[in-house]
């Protein structure tokens, strides 16, 4: 599940050479939606320390709202999550909060994406580790698959003891991030459904592409 080493990565350019519908599209919109809300919160004028917003609001030419930044991108980025991945109201409002918890100005910023970064490395290497045999099994249909990530994620969150010790202080770590991220299980359970849904259709196209 190597596919997060991307997630919070400095660069932009993964934005613009992205496959509609890739796991690199669906991950640099979050980024984007973040960098808005920080933005919006934060009162941030430099567009230039964030990166993504940027190249997202010079891609889609969205005019600054109220000459504020943020505004005008954190809604359309929102509109563009909500139709294309299915994701709802609920979803973003754990995002506005984990940020103005963790984000009291301008230089949290950088800590925030780090420690996020941690969480979503420990969280799709344990996933990956507990539900490798049924990923596969699992694609065949979408409900299953995503029963099957919500079941994982919470014995993640709530399972006392585990047979592995590696396994269980991954396990512990992750419970701490969400605690200090302030994100639910129904949060991070749908936000590993999308990434690992789009994985496996990455890995089709890539499959495909090879035998061309």
């Amino acid at each position: 599940m190597n596919i997060i080493s991307k997630l919070f990565k400095k660069n932009s350019d993964v934005a613009e050479n992205s496959t509609k519908g890739s796991v690199e599209e669906f991950v640099s919109l979050i980024r984007v939606y973040y960098q808005a809300v920080m933005a919006v919160n934060l009162g941030v004028t430099n567009l230039n320390i964030l990166a993504d917003m940027a190249l997202f609001k010079r891609m889609l030419k969205i005019p600054t709202q109220n000459n504020k930044l943020g505004i005008a991108e954190k809604s359309r980025v929102r509109k563009v999550l909500m139709q294309d991945y299915g994701l709802d109201e609920s979803f973003f409002k754990e995002i506005d909060a984990s940020v103005k918890k963790n984000c009291k100005n301008q230089n949290d910023i950088k800590t925030y994406f780090f420690m996020f970064q941690g969480f979503c490395n420990d969280l799709f290497s344990l996933m990956g580790n507990l539900m490798q045999w049924k990923f596969r099994f699992s694609m065949l249909v979408k409900k299953l698959l995503h029963n099957m990530t919500q079941k994982t994620i919470h014995d993640i969150l709530t399972k006392s003891e585990w047979k592995e010790i590696s396994v269980q202080k991954a396990a512990w770590s992750i419970r701490k991030y969400a605690e200090t991220l302030g994100y639910s299980e129904q949060w991070i359970t749908e936000f590993v459904y999308n990434v690992v849904l789009l994985a496996k259709e990455d890995n089709k196209r890539e499959l495909k592409k090879n035998k061309e």
